[in-house]
């Protein structure tokens, strides 16, 4: 785990280099972050969506900032199953 991924916890925001948000840290899952289903890019709710740790730019003010917009991130994202 990078030392950023090492300061990722529950329930921080994700954002994107563009300060605008992704999601909400459910936790690390391996060298992943898995958001929480409430922000699910799909929009239904019901799937948790990834976001690899070597996307972290900074760990700070209680934030997760993404080296990419959030848009980007949000297309990125991926759910299990799903290659990245």
């Amino acid at each position: 785990m990078s030392g950023h991924a090492a300061q990722v916890k529950e329930h921080m925001e994700v954002v994107g280099s563009d300060g605008q948000h992704v999601g909400t840290v459910d936790h690390m899952d391996g060298d992943r972050i898995k958001l929480t289903k409430k922000d699910d890019p799909d929009g239904s709710g019901q799937h948790h969506h990834y976001i690899p740790a070597s996307s972290i730019a900074a760990v700070e003010g209680g934030k997760v900032k993404l080296s990419m917009p959030a848009d980007q991130a949000k297309k990125a994202a991926t759910t299990p199953g799903m290659s990245r």
